[in-house]
């Protein structure tokens, strides 16, 4: 049995989380404000966005998971594409509507309707418009490791995580702490951001491979 099965299912609210706290980018000189209104800025400004991430794990014993490492896009309203690359190959991709979550190794594809599949989380408002106060409790965090720091709190019990951290620094969001419902935390390293470019519209669809299993969740 692939022992990474059960990890992958549980942090698919997670991941498409990430994907949405991934979008604070160059162009934002904020730096001098509070992490707060740097997140709103970013929320406002930016579109779409590609870049990299490095993610590490631990569950709620504190002991530790492989670290992933991969890529990304993102495209306002609700498109995104989040690609682990090592230590395994996954694949989350959102084309506004859905949300399919490909295992190659088990090959199984999963598929949610986006607004079940991202819920209350960030994503749902930070890929596309609304005010950050109608789901969540936004708190300043202290300053550490050079970096102001935001909590994030949902309003909802059922958003499968317990809070979000982000930490900025000269504007940008630099990494992101997410103690979800499993009691996982998940710490997440931005590098290679890149604001507004020009994604091509196929990085957001996805057909199911020839030969993996469908399961769809709606």
């Amino acid at each position: 049995m692939n022992t990474h099965f059960p990890n992958r299912r549980r942090v698919l609210a997670a991941t498409v989380l990430l994907c949405g706290l991934v979008a604070g980018l160059p162009g934002l000189s904020r730096a001098a404000e509070p992490a707060q209104a740097q997140l709103q800025a970013f929320v406002e400004k930016v579109k779409s966005a590609t870049g990299q991430f490095s993610q590490e794990r631990t569950d709620a014993q504190g002991a530790a998971q492989k670290p992933q490492s991969g890529a990304f896009a993102f495209q306002r309203p609700g498109k995104f594409r989040w690609e682990v690359r090592a230590p395994y190959a996954q694949l989350i991709v959102s084309d506004g509507q859905h949300v399919y979550q490909y295992d190659p190794d088990l090959e199984q594809v999963t598929e949610r309707r986006a607004n079940q599949a991202v819920g209350a989380s960030p994503a749902a408002l930070l890929f596309g418009s609304g005010s950050l106060d109608e789901a969540f409790g936004l708190q300043s965090r202290p300053d550490r490791d050079g970096l102001q720091w935001l909590r994030a709190v949902p309003k909802t019990p059922d958003a499968g995580f317990v809070h979000a951290d982000i930490g900025f620094s000269g504007g940008l969001p630099r990494r992101l702490e997410l103690l979800d419902a499993f009691g996982q935390v998940s710490r997440i390293v931005f590098t290679g951001l890149k604001a507004n470019p020009d994604i091509p519209a196929g990085q957001f669809r996805f057909a199911v491979p020839q030969g993996a299993d469908l399961v769809k969740m709606d």
